[in-house]
């Protein structure tokens, strides 16, 4: 039931933590499904941090490895009811299990046609009034000062003072004060999945409360590492933020200065750990470049 591959990665990611709740998994698994009267009636899947069981009822059982960043999954898919995302049937959360809706496990990143129209389409549907209890963007705003300032100061980098600069203005002025509006909080196109009931939904949410543009960034920044290589990616780029702004009503300035942070902070990532797809090496130097690129063209129509 435990998918190989998923229980190296969260070895390699948690250590003895991760490897302690592999072992008591299986049990895990054994209890929620007696639990929820399920069976079985497929493969284990599995994602960054949970696995996925199918079961009878087009539906599925996800548990996750409890993390904080998962505490509040269950909360969102309450709060939007089948609404742009999957339904939520039933919730454990000592166990961090869910039973949910079943979708295909085709994603948007794997669609060729309108990804941008289509992930705004749905991001505008989710935006709604954020229910009680759910953490606020604005309280990260002190770290994300922090560790700018670190990363600027520990790191070799190539970025004008002016951008790092317009970074921290970020923080300060959208960062400290956000909308009370759910967000998905880790809306790329990998989250989004073809389904029955509606066309696409919108999986593995954190849960945040905050600034819908937020998101729109998040979005782009995966955009940006899929289409490296296309002649003229910034100016695809900016079409593409223009658009996203259009179709979820967001306004695009705004999700050009929250680019902008992204940007800054995705060039130090990338400097001190590197990326999914280029840990180290040419490939990684490569992709710092264009990042820092990003992060001054996006710069520069705020500075003017």
């Amino acid at each position: 039931m435990i998918p190989a591959a998923f229980a190296k990665a969260t070895i390699d990611r948690e250590g003895a933590v991760g490897e302690a709740w592999l072992a008591e998994l299986p049990g895990i698994i054994d209890e929620v499904l007696t639990g929820w009267g399920c069976t079985p009636t497929g493969e284990a899947m599995h994602g960054q941090v949970g696995v996925v069981i199918p079961v009878e009822d087009d539906r599925v059982i996800k548990i996750s490895f409890p993390h904080p960043g998962n505490d509040y999954e269950a909360d969102a898919f309450m709060a939007w009811g089948g609404r742009g995302a999957v339904q939520l049937h039933e919730r454990d959360d000592d166990r961090y299990a869910m039973l949910l809706e079943r979708a295909h496990p085709t994603t948007l990143f794997d669609h060729d046609d309108d990804v941008v129209a289509i992930a705004a389409e749905l991001h505008g549907r989710l935006t709604i009034p954020a229910p009680e209890g759910l953490p606020r963007m604005s309280e990260r705003a002190d770290d994300w000062e922090e560790e700018l300032r670190k990363d600027a100061a520990e790191l070799d980098h190539q970025l004008p003072p002016y951008v790092l600069d317009a970074a921290l203005a970020v923080v300060d002025e959208l960062g400290r004060d956000q909308p009370e509006i759910l967000i998905h909080g880790d809306f790329h196109p990998r989250n989004i999945l073809r389904a029955e009931r509606e066309p696409w939904l919108a999986v593995d949410p954190k849960g945040y409360v905050g600034d819908p543009a937020y998101d729109a960034t998040t979005f782009l920044r995966t955009r940006a590492a899929h289409q490296l290589g296309v002649d003229d990616l910034i100016s695809v780029l900016d079409r593409e933020l223009e658009l996203f702004a259009e179709v979820a009503e967001l306004d695009p300035a705004r999700i050009r200065r929250w680019a902008q942070l992204n940007m800054v902070q995705t060039a130090f990532w990338g400097r001190r750990y590197g990326f999914g797809r280029a840990r180290s090496g040419g490939q990684r130097d490569e992709m710092v470049a264009f990042v820092d690129e990003l992060a001054v063209q996006w710069t520069d129509p705020v500075r003017g």
